[in-house]
């Protein structure tokens, strides 16, 4: 797997920060706030994978683009970031060494701390 860095997903995360739509959870709480496999495949079909990849900020450009499985770190639920969502996406990161992911997720932690 060849997971990089979702530059568009990054913009997309930084914007809907900035604009006041993440939440201050807490850090175990993506467990109960993460979408369901039926609301992502509700997301896809109104919305397309375009959209959906903007929600992840990894992206296999091995895997096919009309697939849920090309896009990994989630980090909200289609309307808001979630902070619980971001901790869970760095640690998960940093622990299989994808660090530009690891290093950008905390800087977006960072800037929801901030707002």
């Amino acid at each position: 797997m060849t997971t990089k860095l979702n530059r568009t997903a990054l913009a997309h995360a930084r914007k809907l920060i900035k604009d006041g739509n993440a939440t201050h959870d807490e850090r175990d709480d993506w467990s109960e706030h993460a979408p369901s496999a039926d609301d992502e495949n509700r997301f896809i079909e109104k919305h397309g994978y375009a959209e959906y990849a903007k929600w992840h900020l990894g992206e296999d450009p091995d895997a096919s683009e009309e697939t849920k499985g090309r896009y990994s770190f989630p980090y909200g639920d289609f309307r808001k970031v979630h902070r619980c969502a971001v901790i869970s996406l760095e640690s998960r990161a940093a622990q299989n060494d994808y660090d530009d992911i690891a290093k950008e997720s905390k800087k977006l932690l960072e800037q929801i701390d901030g707002a």
